[in-house]
């Protein structure tokens, strides 16, 4: 009886009051199957009862899907279980496809408009739920299709926007809405006829939209303080759109200095303060400015540094206005002790007890002092900077300057010392510097024991970055005052103090003085240890200046031997420059032997660096039989190195010997040379096939 729907119902029946979920969906397939379509009808209401209340939402989607490929008509029973499982993305696809499909007709007497109007209310109230969709082209098409509910439309896609997130879009559609309700305002009034009414209301709606143009940018920045209320550059860019308004200026300074929490502030809210001061300044309001300032210097910021900028504006305003005195007395009370000290850093505690030990406020007294105060009230300053231990390097050599300027050196050379008792390297190096220019200058060679001492001070711990500048002054102090001896023990030092990139041009400093006191044979030891440690590339400069210097000399025997140690290390191929010096000393001073030796200790050290190249090319050879597993591509690869070494052989003993004969021919030309090939045995293993 598998062609009765009667018995497939009972069956089915059973089977759901059973709880046998994958029986019972089967069997309801199997019915589905069996029973011929005009029978499907009496199937699908229990199958579609039963598929909504499993707890599986998939499965109930499936099931629906099937149904509608035989009832379309039915869409909306689908749409409004989806909604209810929150399936929002599909729901607003399959409503989309009805309102798009004008043979719809709904079977609970809903409207196209309807329809599209549910439509625009899922999309626009689930932005972050409907991906599926063009969501703003759905609106805007239907604003062109139903042209007498623009209003509501135009909510639908503003309500979008906001919940969207794209503030500045709403304003857009609410600008188009009026736009579009003038344009239809204009098109009936031109077709009907106008009368006075229609006028007025048309005047109206053009005034409200310039007001609206108009009203964008506060429009926009209101919106963007309700989004966060302590933002300050809004509150300024608030300010600004108000130009030409004091009343509104006020009213938004005095908003926002009450609503912005200096904790939690976006900026620097000290700022609100000093341009609401600034405003009441620009309009020769100076009571009320100083009102303001006053009430800000009791605000609690969130740091130091907010405060003390308030104090120096505040100070500021009064010199712009010539009040000297009231601009020190303000920042002497800035600077005054609270009866609760505290640390800079120590958050705990409010800024008003920390703002003492701001360096910013006590600059600024100190200028102030320096130009409108006493000597005594400005060294005041300057001592209880330096003993609440916030003075820079800076800071010192002002105060040591200032002392300078009115004539108390032993005062400012204690500065100095004080300075140098609070710092380290290489903050220190400054006031070290300025401290040993000024005792020079000051006394000379009149207590050269104390400069000698402070310059030992000034070096013990100095870092070699610093060392250099130091040591140059100290050794001019000696030739200048002291003893030339004791001149070139200090370059010597130098020479060792340096760092490395330095040692090359302090041995050149070194050499050049030493000439010039003692004369040039004093600066063969220099030269010996210059070339001892330093680098290969500096020593080989080193080298040929020294042999330069022994065949000025006429000491032509130690010129060549200087280049015939400096030869090991110089590699022909890379060093080229000193083998054309040795070879322009030898053609000036030497003899077809000197010529010989000198070729013999070329051939030698280019047979080392070669020799070098061989065990390199071994090691290539090994690295790369135990990668790959093979010798053969390693073979290749020695023989190419072979045969490259081979072949730079080869130029380098033709070069050499054809050198030789142009020497040979320019010295003795009645001797005639006969080129001849190289022996084989010379390239000993390196012979090709």
């Amino acid at each position: 009886m598998h062609k009765m729907p009667r018995i497939w119902l009972d069956y089915c029946q059973f089977l759901v009051g059973q709880s046998k979920i994958t029986k019972s969906r089967r069997s309801f397939d199997r019915a589905l199957r069996a029973l011929p379509v005009t029978q499907h009808p009496r199937i699908w209401p229990l199958y579609l009862r039963y598929a909504r209340k499993l707890p599986l939402p998939e499965t109930a989607i499936r099931v629906y899907r099937r149904y509608l490929k035989l009832s379309p008509e039915n869409a909306e029973e689908y749409i409004d279980y989806l909604r209810s499982i929150g399936r929002l993305d599909e729901a607003a696809v399959r409503l989309a496809a009805i309102v798009n499909d004008e043979n719809f007709v709904s079977k609970e007497g809903k409207s196209n408009y309807q329809l599209w109007h549910e439509l625009c209310d899922l999309i626009s109230q689930n932005p972050d739920k409907v991906k599926s969709l063009k969501v703003g082209a759905i609106i805007r098409g239907g604003l062109t299709r139903f042209t007498d509910q623009l209003g509501k439309l135009w909510c639908s896609l503003a309500d979008y926007y906001i919940r969207s997130g794209h503030f500045e879009k709403v304003f857009d559609s609410y600008a188009q809405f009026e736009e579009s309700m003038i344009a239809a305002k204009m098109e009936t009034t031109s077709e009907m006829g106008q009368d006075e009414d229609d006028d007025v209301d048309l005047e109206l709606r053009l005034a409200r939209f310039e007001q609206l143009i108009a009203r964008r940018p506060l429009l926009l920045n209101s919106v963007l303080l309700r989004q966060n209320p302590h933002n300050v550059h809004e509150w300024h860019k608030r300010v600004k759109l108000y130009e030409g308004n004091p009343r509104q200026i006020i009213n938004t300074y005095t908003e926002a200095v009450q609503t912005v929490d200096p904790l939690k502030a976006t900026g620097k809210p000290h700022s609100l303060w000093v341009s609401f001061a600034k405003f009441y300044e620009e309009n020769e309001q100076l009571d009320d400015a100083r009102t303001i300032f006053e009430k800000a210097t009791k605000v609690t910021f969130k740091q130091v540094d907010d405060l003390s900028g308030v104090w120096c504006e505040y100070g500021e305003m009064e010199l712009r206005h010539e009040n000297y005195e009231q601009a020190l007395r303000i920042l002497r009370k800035a600077t005054a002790i609270p009866a609760k000290k505290a640390e800079y850093f120590d958050v705990s505690e409010p800024v008003q007890n920390r703002v003492f030990k701001s360096l910013k406020v006590w600059s600024m007294l100190a200028d102030l002092e320096e130009s409108l105060g006493t000597f005594q009230s400005t060294k005041a300053v300057y001592d209880r900077i330096i003993d609440l231990r916030i003075a820079t390097p800076q800071i010192i050599i002002n105060y040591a300057m200032f002392l300078e300027e009115h004539n108390y050196f032993e005062e400012s050379f204690k500065a100095y010392e004080r300075g140098i008792a609070l710092f380290r390297w290489p903050n220190v190096y400054d006031i070290w510097n300025t401290y040993l220019t000024k005792f020079i200058d000051r006394y000379g060679g009149k207590k050269l024991e104390r400069a000698r001492d402070l310059f030992e001070q000034a070096l013990d711990g100095c870092p070699a970055k610093f060392a250099k500048t130091i040591y140059l002054l100290y050794a001019k102090l000696e030739e200048e005052y002291g003893l030339a001896r004791h001149a070139m023990a200090v370059y010597e030092r130098a020479t060792q103090a340096v760092g490395t990139g330095e040692r090359h041009s302090m041995f050149n400093i070194y050499i050049k003085r030493a000439a010039e006191i003692y004369g040039v044979t004093y600066t063969r030891a220099i030269y010996q240890k210059a070339i001892e440690v330093l680098p290969d590339e500096h020593s080989r400069d080193m080298c040929v200046r020294f042999a330069d210097m022994e065949s000025k000399l006429g000491e032509i025997d130690r010129s060549r031997a200087i280049y015939s140690y400096c030869s090991q290390i110089c590699d022909p191929r890379v060093t080229a420059s000193f083998w054309q010096s040795w070879k322009e000393f030898e053609i000036r001073h030497g003899n077809e032997d000197t010529i010989r030796e000198m070729l013999r200790i070329k051939r030698s050290v280019q047979a080392t660096y070669n020799t070098q190249v061989n065990f390199m090319s071994s090691q290539m050879m090994k690295a790369t039989t135990s990668s790959t597993g093979t010798g053969e591509s390693s073979l290749r690869l020695l023989d190419r190195s072979r045969l490259s070494v081979l072949s730079r052989a080869r130029y380098f003993f033709a070069g050499l010997f054809v050198s030789f004969s142009l020497f040979v021919s320019s010295v003795r030309p009645q001797v005639q040379l006969e080129q001849k090939s190289v022996p084989t045995a010379v390239f000993g293993g390196l012979k090709e096939d």
